[in-house]
């Protein structure tokens, strides 16, 4: 199950979509077309795995943002985040996962920290 929730101009919006196994597949297919990951020989040909849960999707989601840009500041990495999720609260808690994430790394200097993916 995923739910989506923000808003669409001035309206509120709080969907929730249900997903059976071939429909995660699908989705699962339809995103590594768009961006392919070089993969081990032997996983190649296997089936796209179902996300454990919307948070494990949320997180892999915030990375591979920061993985493409690189570097963000601390505020637009935050407002991206928002974004993504919808939700202020989600945002600041992925925010701060990424902080703690030993794929980042972050340097306070000035007024805002900023956020760089380390390879």
């Amino acid at each position: 199950m995923l739910r989506i929730r923000g808003t669409v101009g001035d309206v509120p919006v709080d969907l929730t979509v249900e997903l059976d196994d071939s429909d995660w597949t699908k989705l699962g297919s339809a995103l590594n077309a768009q961006a392919p990951i070089a993969q081990p020989e032997a996983t190649a040909s296997a089936p796209a795995a179902k996300p454990l849960n919307q948070d494990d999707a949320l997180w892999q989601m915030a990375k591979d943002l920061l993985r493409k840009v690189g570097q963000l500041s601390g505020p637009d990495l935050l407002d991206q985040l928002e974004a993504l999720t919808g939700s202020a609260v989600a945002g600041k808690r992925l925010l701060v996962r990424l902080r703690h994430s030993p794929d980042v790394k972050v340097l306070s200097g000035g007024d805002t920290p900023l956020y760089s993916w380390v390879e």
